[in-house]
């Protein structure tokens, strides 16, 4: 039975196409040629982050986090940056008697934008507020800590495989991967997106009608 559903935060219930602009912006880059350099990264398996360094060797991400807050220009994200279907499917979850948390690699400031934005949750969480980051364990063992159910039934909700699916399952969670933003694009046809996940999804309405169906065939 799954008793509790998790979401990731980027790319699963907020639209990043913002925050990755105005760091092209502050890179002076072009936005355009930022975005395909960064899919290049993530289509040879490396760390995002390293997208920064191609442009500006030496770049410190928490560094310039501070510098942009410095001068006004603070990472941001607000109610437009929602993908539609995340209030009605967080709210349907609720109804449906399911616990419903959110927690991924964020800063605290994003975690207080998250807040701020009234979501349907039951919990809101990041890695800066647990001191460990996705995809380290910790991370999910953390989720499991918090959540009022057992690991197996957990369901954490993610667009990537290296940083969501995985380690959720080696934590010992339930775990249904969406297909949107540069990750879930870009990993969809690894073999691993079928073979270790619980479910697949191309928008988070899908879950509420999914969930029933998987926990009526449980019973």
């Amino acid at each position: 039975m799954i008793r509790a559903v998790v979401f990731d935060v980027g790319e699963c219930l907020v639209d990043e196409t913002r925050e990755y602009g105005t760091w092209a912006d502050w890179l002076g880059v072009p936005r355009h040629t930022f975005a395909a350099m960064f899919g290049a990264v993530i289509a040879q398996g490396r760390d995002y982050r390293e997208t920064f360094q191609e442009f500006r060797p030496g770049f410190d991400l928490t560094e310039e986090r501070e510098k942009r807050a410095a001068t006004g220009k603070p990472e941001w994200f607000g109610e437009d940056d929602l993908y539609p279907d995340v209030r009605p499917t967080l709210a349907a979850l609720r109804e449906a008697g399911l616990w419903v948390g959110i927690a991924g690699n964020q800063t605290v400031r994003a975690g207080g934008l998250l807040r701020g934005l009234d979501l349907p949750s039951d919990m809101i969480a990041t890695s800066d507020d647990w001191g460990a980051s996705k995809p380290d364990v910790r991370f999910f063992e953390r989720v499991i800590e918090a959540t009022p159910a057992e690991p197996g039934e957990i369901l954490y909700v993610g667009d990537r495989l290296d940083n969501d699916i995985r380690p959720a399952v080696q934590a010992g969670l339930l775990t249904a991967l969406i297909r949107r933003g540069p990750w879930g694009t870009i990993q969809q046809r690894d073999p691993d997106a079928d073979a270790i996940t619980t479910m697949r999804i191309d928008s988070l309405t899908e879950l509420p009608e999914r969930i029933a169906k998987f926990n009526a065939e449980g019973r």
